[in-house]
């Protein structure tokens, strides 16, 4: 069972989270039947973003078993059969296709742009250049479009495109990672796009999507519309937050070692954690303000 476990990778389900940021920015958040409705679709990304990862592991199961960390997976150590990994990948699948019946179709719709995409990116588009991080930020932007329709509200262009930037920034980071393992692996040459990347483009790339994600998200803060809904323009504070945290995920970078998936800084460094959790709190605070001074 550990083995299964491991295949659905649960680690990874942390990017589903982007799914409730729709919720919270509508002012449904403690609303039972939105909550209720967006936590369905929170668990369908889960197991659609599972069975990717399963026949992503069965087409890369060669090239991973030459990968120091990657080895280990259980279809590229032999733990799980081929055969046993496809079944738990329709499995997965047919228990989203399940639970996703009696949701909106433009949610339904989005779900499958997200499970093609990410077939598309597995089998062929992460070996071309530039354009597998963009297939990794369209996944990102997908989550947060796939939030707003199940629960049927609107989504802020300007979230949309602080969403674009952040996955950006997080799908370039996981390049890098993957270039300096390869620098630090004489016998492990990576997957063949590394080689039209180098750490000083990436790192370029990487300034220029932290600068657009700390921007977007100032504007979204203070644009006409945001301070029309939620009544207040005090939301450009949790600013401070965004800009703490992009500074300490850089600093991560470039002091301590990391693997491939340097995304899993974000939750096993306790100061980002911290500052996510600070960043969360200062927005519901802020947005739920006269509802929540009506509790007390």
């Amino acid at each position: 069972m550990r083995s299964y476990l491991k295949l659905a990778r649960p680690q990874q389900w942390v990017k589903n989270l982007f799914l409730f940021a729709p919720l919270i920015f509508s002012k449904h958040l403690f609303e039972e039947g939105y909550l209720w409705t967006e936590t369905i679709g929170f668990v369908v990304f889960c197991l659609l973003s599972s069975a990717v990862y399963i026949l992503n592991d069965i087409a890369d199961r060669e090239t991973d078993r030459l990968h120091p960390v990657k080895r280990e997976r259980p279809v590229a150590s032999g733990r799980i059969g081929i055969p046993q990994a496809i079944l738990t990948a329709l499995l997965f699948s047919a228990l989203a296709v399940w639970l996703a019946i009696p949701l909106t179709r433009s949610f339904q719709f989005v779900a499958i742009l997200y499970f093609g995409l990410n077939l598309a990116y597995s089998f062929r588009l992460k070996q071309l250049i530039l354009v597998d991080v963009f297939i990794i930020a369209a996944g990102f932007m997908l989550r947060v479009l796939a939030g707003a329709f199940v629960i049927d509200v609107e989504v802020s262009h300007w979230l949309v495109l602080c969403t674009l930037f952040v996955s950006l920034f997080l799908a370039i980071s996981k390049r890098r990672g993957e270039l300096l393992l390869v620098q630090a692996t004489s016998d492990f040459s990576g997957r063949p796009v590394l080689k039209e990347y180098d750490v000083t483009f990436v790192d370029q790339m990487m300034t220029i999507a932290a600068a657009g994600m700390a921007i977007s998200y100032a504007l979204y803060t203070v644009a006409e519309r945001t301070v029309t809904i939620f009544k207040t323009e005090n939301l450009i504070f949790t600013t401070v937050f965004v800009l703490f945290g992009i500074f300490r995920y850089l600093y991560l970078l470039k002091t301590k070692r990391t693997d491939d998936n340097p995304t899993a800084m974000l939750i096993s460094d306790p100061v980002m954690m911290i500052n996510v959790a600070a960043w969360f709190v200062a927005c519901v605070v802020i947005i739920y303000f006269n509802e929540i001074k009506t509790w007390f």
